[in-house]
């Protein structure tokens, strides 16, 4: 269902809230914001009032097939869970990767994601790529697929990437034009994804820099989740990542370098020269004992920074305003400072944070016509612990969640009402991953 307006709702517009608006939607855009009733409706309606009207927000990194691997590697560290992990996908098959990513889109919209960046593992079957393609477009989801690609093998994972889930090169970036044409017309943009620095050798980064260049990508690279890139490249390039990145040309403006938890300031300097931008996934990296990324100093550097919820087997959910939620207070504890993100400055990463390096349209201050017609709807009362509401940005942030969700949009069409994707519901959803209702 394609909305025509929404009436009578309290609208986030321009850094405010603005009470008893109608929002009309035209062509899967914001038409014009107006007080209630100075335009008549259109034909499909959808009744705001009493609720709050966001824009979407954007999961800057999430690896959709670990919908099937929650609660894995509990208490392992990074290396450790990495190689649990790869043993399960190297048994991914298409009909799996299909499962996992209709679940893992439709938890996501749930929570008010609008847009997500898939960062898909690497792997030898192009039918396991074309099957999570499919699936974000059943999803109806804003999306980003960046395809996996890497070109040094090493079954340890410390100076390369387990080389059964590889390809040649050559092979995997012919096969991500393929996406590109399956994408045209969708809501689904194709990227490329790099495990880390190890991964691709200095050939290996000018190739798919000069791949994404000459096609306009951007492209997602896990840099310094923990010190393990710094020790392997030091050890094995004589430099640390960051360094070894630049000398091969590959750090731009349309890199997206996913954590940096272990990023220090001679590296956000270096980052920032180049206009990378940088994915915060601050759940991920309590669950795995990574640390805290430096976050304040990131954006001080001038970095541009989107938050991030990472992958079911590292979070373990794909709520975003959890990750909104959290990854304040956890930067408040470690500043020991009440006041370090609020609302305005969490919702602006959350919301338009890296939209600029991934190519998606700029969200810097709210509702505002012409913008795409991604919104939530929030309905407070549907859970009384977030009552009473004395100021609705506090009220996101601070206990909001997927259960006061009444409406997700993408493009204009509602996709999640009342808690329930309209396409996919929850039982099919259940019975793909391989459980059923009791």
């Amino acid at each position: 269902m394609t909305l025509d307006t929404i009436t009578d709702v309290t609208v986030f517009s321009g850094g405010t809230w603005h009470a008893g608006m109608d929002v009309h939607l035209a062509d899967g855009r914001v038409r014009a914001l107006l007080p209630h009733g100075e335009l008549p409706p259109g034909e499909i309606v959808l009744d705001g009032a009493g609720g709050h009207l966001t824009p979407g927000l954007v999961n800057t990194h999430t690896h959709l097939f670990q919908a099937g691997l929650r609660g894995i590697g509990e208490g392992l560290p990074l290396l450790a869970w990495l190689s649990a992990v790869g043993e399960e996908a190297a048994l991914l098959t298409p009909e799996r990767a299909y499962a996992t990513a209709t679940a893992a889109a439709a938890e996501a919209l749930r929570s008010g994601t609008t847009t997500l960046v898939e960062h898909m593992w690497p792997h030898p079957s192009p039918d396991v790529h074309d099957a999570v393609l499919r699936a974000l477009r059943a999803s109806g989801v804003r999306a980003v697929l960046c395809r996996g690609v890497a070109d040094r093998g090493d079954l340890s994972r410390k100076w390369g990437f387990d080389p059964r889930l590889m390809q040649p090169l050559e092979e995997a970036l012919s096969h991500t034009d393929e996406l590109i044409a399956a994408a045209h017309g969708s809501r689904v943009e194709v990227a490329v994804a790099v495990p880390n620095p190890r991964c691709l050798t200095p050939d290996g980064m000018r190739a798919v820099r000069a791949y994404a260049d000459e096609r306009g990508l951007p492209v997602s690279l896990h840099l310094l989740e923990t010190a393990t890139d710094d020790v392997m490249c030091r050890e094995h390039a004589g430099v640390g990542a960051v360094e070894y990145l630049e000398r091969a040309g590959f750090l731009w403006e349309r890199l997206l370098a996913v954590h940096c938890v272990e990023l220090d300031a001679a590296g956000r300097a270096t980052l920032a020269r180049h206009g990378v931008g940088v994915s915060y996934n601050p759940l991920s990296n309590m669950r795995l004992g990574s640390g805290i990324a430096p976050v304040p100093d990131m954006l001080a550097a001038g970095l541009r920074v989107g938050l991030g919820v990472d992958g079911a087997a590292s979070n373990d959910t794909q709520d975003i305003l959890e990750a909104l939620r959290i990854g304040a207070y956890v930067q408040r504890a470690a500043h020991r400072k009440a006041d370090l993100f609020g609302f305005p400055e969490m919702f602006a990463l959350a919301a338009n944070g890296a939209n600029r390096v991934l190519g998606l349209e700029e969200r810097p201050d709210g509702v505002r016509p012409g913008m795409q017609a991604d919104l939530v709807l929030h309905r407070f009362d549907r859970d009384y612990a977030c009552l009473p509401v004395r100021d609705p940005g506090a009220t996101l942030l601070t206990c909001a969640g997927s259960r006061t969700v009444a409406a997700v949009m993408v493009g204009g069409e509602v996709l999640v009402r009342d808690g329930e994707h309209v396409r996919l519901p929850s039982a099919e959803l259940a019975a793909r991953l391989g459980f059923t209702a009791a």
